[in-house]
């Protein structure tokens, strides 16, 4: 069975913000992904849903950082993150989330990943996560705690049809 990723939306920052959501999604695609390219800073990556501020988020996490592995659980969170270390001002990092059905009437699993270089000192990591919530999500939000994004990261969100 192919795959088919469609573009539905991008966004390039042209000054800094500490968040950038997308919104009106269809129900049209088994799956999306979301991507994000951030141009430097020092805060993480956070995803939420539909506006959901509540703790129906759980998160598991396995992190290296080419000297150290570690893992973490996180549950009752109010959001999932994506970052270990967060990112780092002169480097760039690229963040993804695979959102299996997402338009569906299941609570919503999330496959993260972050690529933090810092010039060979950052990390990778991989997270599972859970949004205790059978709505179909209409709304994603990638946000920092911390410092903004900066002017020049770019967030894509793709459809995937047929997963």
């Amino acid at each position: 069975m192919a795959t088919t990723y469609d573009k539905i939306a991008t966004t390039t920052l042209s000054s800094a913000s500490a968040d950038i959501t997308f919104t009106s999604i269809a129900s049209t695609w088994t799956d999306i992904r979301a991507v994000l390219v951030n141009k430097g800073g020092t805060a993480g990556c956070r995803l939420q849903f539909n506006s959901d501020t509540a703790t129906n988020y759980s998160t598991i996490s396995l992190i290296g950082t080419g000297s150290a592995a570690a893992s973490a659980v996180a549950t009752s969170g109010d959001r999932i993150s994506l970052e270990y270390y967060g990112m780092n001002a002169s480097t760039p990092s690229m963040y993804t989330a695979d959102i299996f059905s997402y338009a569906g009437s299941t609570y919503k699993t999330v496959l993260g990943t972050a690529a933090e270089d810092y010039n060979g000192s950052g990390s990778t990591s991989v997270r599972v996560g859970l949004w205790r919530s059978t709505s179909a999500i209409t709304t994603i939000k990638l946000f920092t705690v911390g410092t903004a994004f900066q002017s020049g990261t770019t967030a894509t969100l793709y459809g995937i049809l047929k997963a």
